[in-house]
C-alpha cells in the first residue's frame, strides 16, 4: 500500500521510461503510416484502396477471418469444456499441444503444411485427384490461420471454466436437464465475456498473420494475398504510398479491435466482481 501511494521520484521515473517506450515503440511508428498513407492528399489514399487489387486482399483478409474465428470458437469451446469438465490420460499432453502455436515460429507452421499437403507428401496425389488445391490457394492460407491463431479462445475459456467449478452444472443435471439446457443456461452466461474476449484476440492475430501464409499463399495477386502480403507486394514494389495507405486501413481495423477488447475485459472484470454472469 505504501509503494502505491508513493508519490516520489521513482513513481515518475518508471512512468517515463514506459511513456518514452511507448512513444518511440507504438505512437511514433503509427503516426508516421497515418501521415505517410495521406502524404499524397485524400484522392491518392482513396484510390489505392479502390484498386481492384486492394479490394481483393481485404475481402480476402476478411473472408479468412471469419473461417478461422468460426472453427476457432467451435474449437475452443469443445478443448474447454473436455479440459475443465473431464479426467482422462493425456490431458496434460492435449492441454501442452494447444499451446504449441504460441511457441512455433509462424514460417515454420507454413513449411509444415507445405510438406504435409505439398508435392512431395503422400497425400498430394489423392488431393490432385480430387481437385483440391491447398498449397498456393485459399485453403492453405486458412489451415495457417486457424493454426496460429487456435489456443486464443480456448485459453480465455479455460481459467473461466476451472474458477466457476461444477456446482451449478451437476445440480441442474440432477434436476433432469440435459447437456444443451446445462450449456446454454448457466455455463455459456458465466463463459460468454472470455469467450468475445478470444473471439477478438483470434480476430486481431488472423487479420495480422504474416509468416505462414506467406509460405503457403504463392504470393498470387488478387488470389492469395492478404492485406499483410498486398502491403509487402506494394512496398517493394516501391509504392510506399500504397502500401502505408493499406497499412493505414489495417490499423483501423485494429484500433477497432482494440476498443472492443477493452470494452470486453471491462465487462468480463464486472462480472467477475459481481459474481455473476452479467
Amino acid at each position: 500500500m505504501e509503494i502505491r501511494k508513493n508519490s516520489g521520484p521513482v513513481k515518475w521515473f518508471f512512468i517515463g521510461i514506459s511513456a518514452v517506450f511507448l512513444v518511440t515503440m507504438l505512437i511514433l511508428p503509427l503516426i508516421y503510416v497515418m501521415t505517410t498513407a495521406f502524404s499524397a492528399g485524400i484522392p491518392a489514399f482513396s484510390n489505392t484502396v479502390k484498386d481492384k487489387y486492394a479490394l481483393k486482399a481485404i475481402g480476402l483478409t476478411v473472408r479468412v477471418t471469419l473461417i478461422t474465428l468460426g472453427i476457432n470458437v467451435i474449437f475452443g469451446l469443445f478443448a474447454s469444456w473436455c479440459i475443465t469438465r473431464f479426467q482422462f490420460h493425456g490431458k496434460k499432453v492435449l492441454s501442452t499441444l494447444i499451446d504449441l502455436p504460441l511457441t512455433v515460429s509462424p514460417i515454420i507452421a507454413g513449411l509444415i503444411y507445405v510438406l504435409t499437403f505439398g508435392r512431395q507428401s503422400m497425400l498430394y496425389p489423392i488431393l490432385q485427384k480430387a481437385d483440391i488445391s491447398i498449397i498456393f490457394a485459399v485453403p492453405g492460407i486458412v489451415l495457417a490461420t486457424i493454426f496460429v491463431t487456435f489456443p486464443f479462445v480456448s485459453r480465455e475459456i479455460i481459467p473461466v471454466l476451472n474458477s466457476i467449478g461444477t456446482d451449478e452444472e451437476e445440480a441442474a443435471a440432477l434436476m433432469g436437464a440435459n447437456g444443451f439446457t446445462i450449456f446454454f443456461g448457466i455455463t455459456l452466461p458465466h463463459i460468454k465475456w472470455a469467450l468475445l474476449y478470444g473471439i477478438v484476440l483470434c480476430a486481431a492475430r488472423a487479420m495480422g498473420e504474416f509468416g505462414a501464409v506467406s509460405v503457403l499463399s504463392g504470393h498470387l495477386r488478387g488470389k492469395t494475398n492478404t492485406m499483410p502480403l498486398y502491403i509487402e507486394l506494394l512496398y517493394q514494389g516501391y509504392d510506399f504510398t500504397g502500401a502505408f495507405a493499406v497499412s493505414a486501413i489495417l490499423v483501423f481495423m485494429a484500433v477497432v479491435i482494440l476498443i472492443l477488447r477493452s470494452i470486453l475485459e471491462d465487462k468480463g472484470k464486472g462480472s467477475i466482481e459481481n459474481g455473476k454472469p452479467e
